[in-house]
């Protein structure tokens, strides 16, 4: 696993968490109301989040006001 910073720990901590028992779907501002970050802080690191976590696979999936996040366990 790559090294990454403290903000990138909690992110895919709490995704790993929340998918445990399976897919689940997110946006950045959920996910940042969870864990004490912005929307903005999330946003930004999700996809390069998605091209370098083992062992949640993240993919943007759709797009209405915010983006949506699928994010699936390896």
């Amino acid at each position: 696993m790559a090294d990454f910073s403290d903000e990138d720990e909690r992110i895919l901590s709490y995704l790993r968490d929340q998918v445990s028992v399976g897919e689940q779907y997110f946006r950045a501002k959920n996910i940042a109301d969870a864990i004490g970050l912005t929307a903005k802080q999330v946003g930004s690191r999700l996809p390069r989040l998605a091209e370098r976590s083992d062992d949640v696979e993240i993919e943007k999936w759709g797009r209405a006001r915010s983006t949506t996040w699928r994010v699936t366990p390896e």
